[in-house]
């Protein structure tokens, strides 16, 4: 059955397993034609270099076509066109709708008013769910479950949608959250609410040094957004408040990973990407096996499909 994909909040654990399991499948045999036929329109109202090249190489190597646009400046949307009536018209040339959206709840506002699926690439502030799930996917891969770990969010926290999504995902595998942040960039009180409803264990620090880092199983790093602070001094005040070098890794645990949604603008140092530890880019390689799966997902095709296959290339 066709559906949305606009939150991660609505996802069981049994579904997340499952959409792992079909980027893991998509992993082994990324290039198929099972959508051959389908037409994905990727509407970027926002700058991105990785979702947006991940979904679309994403639809490309599982035979669909891809329509879109990655400015809004050539869109009608400059003549005063509404994002409704965006919307409904791209709907009837395609078959899903990847969008990233500057306003929170564009994408489930999007998802109300369109005829076919939609897929949140990202919404403002406020969600980031298939960054969310190609983080799940590079955590069961380290760590080889995503149960009982000390997960440790350094940086933007206030702005910070995939660490929004992430504490929302996590809900179902009784994480413990570190949250790493200055205070004007702290975890939002409603996400720390969220943690005490769904009985997520978090604590607070304000520094991030060796001892601090030799508790995490993962060390998911941040970059302070400056496109999301309306004040720049405010911005330069916190920019480099926290930068990971690796002589802070000699404490930390053997399994620990260093993950981040990139770019980076400075808060990982070079040296840190030739520790055994550094996995972002691993990380964001995953996001294309994660979004065929995604797709493919919310298109209705299910993982007995995909197993099923036969339109497998080299």
């Amino acid at each position: 059955m066709k559906h949305n994909f606009v939150t991660i909040d609505n996802l069981s654990r049994e579904k997340i397993m499952e959409i792992l399991e079909m980027a893991a499948t998509f992993e082994a045999h990324p290039n198929r034609k099972i959508l051959d036929g389908k037409i994905v329109a990727t509407l970027f109202f926002e700058p991105s270099t990785r979702t947006r090249l991940s979904f679309e190489t994403a639809a490309q190597r599982l035979g669909a076509r891809v329509i879109g646009f990655t400015d809004p400046k050539v869109t009608s949307s400059t003549k005063g066109e509404t994002l409704n009536d965006t919307i409904r018209m791209v709907a009837n040339y395609a078959d899903i709708i990847v969008m990233r959206h500057y306003l929170e709840g564009a994408a489930r506002y999007a998802a109300e008013v369109s005829p076919v699926p939609v897929i949140n690439a990202g919404d403002g502030a406020n969600q980031h769910p298939s960054q969310t799930m190609l983080d799940l996917y590079a955590i069961y891969k380290t760590q080889g479950r995503l149960d009982n770990l000390d997960i440790f969010l350094v940086g933007d926290l206030k702005y910070g949608r995939t660490v929004h999504s992430l504490i929302m995902a996590m809900r179902h595998f009784n994480p413990t959250f570190h949250f790493i942040a200055p205070g004007e960039l702290a975890m939002p009180d409603e996400y720390k609410e969220y943690c005490r409803r769904n009985g997520i264990r978090y604590t607070e620090y304000d520094g991030l040094d060796a001892d601090v880092i030799s508790g995490a199983d993962i060390l998911y790093m941040t970059r302070v957004q400056r496109e999301r602070f309306t004040d720049l001094m405010e911005y330069e005040r916190v920019k480099d408040v926290y930068i990971l070098r690796r002589n802070m890794l000699g404490k930390a645990r053997e399994n620990m990973r260093i993950l981040h949604p990139l770019p980076r603008v400075g808060e990982i140092a070079m040296d840190v990407d030739a520790s055994s530890h550094a996995y972002y880019f691993e990380q964001a390689r995953g996001g294309l096996f994660t979004r065929e799966a995604l797709i493919c997902d919310s298109l209705g095709i299910t993982l007995d499909e995909i197993k099923a296959d036969t339109t497998i290339l080299p």
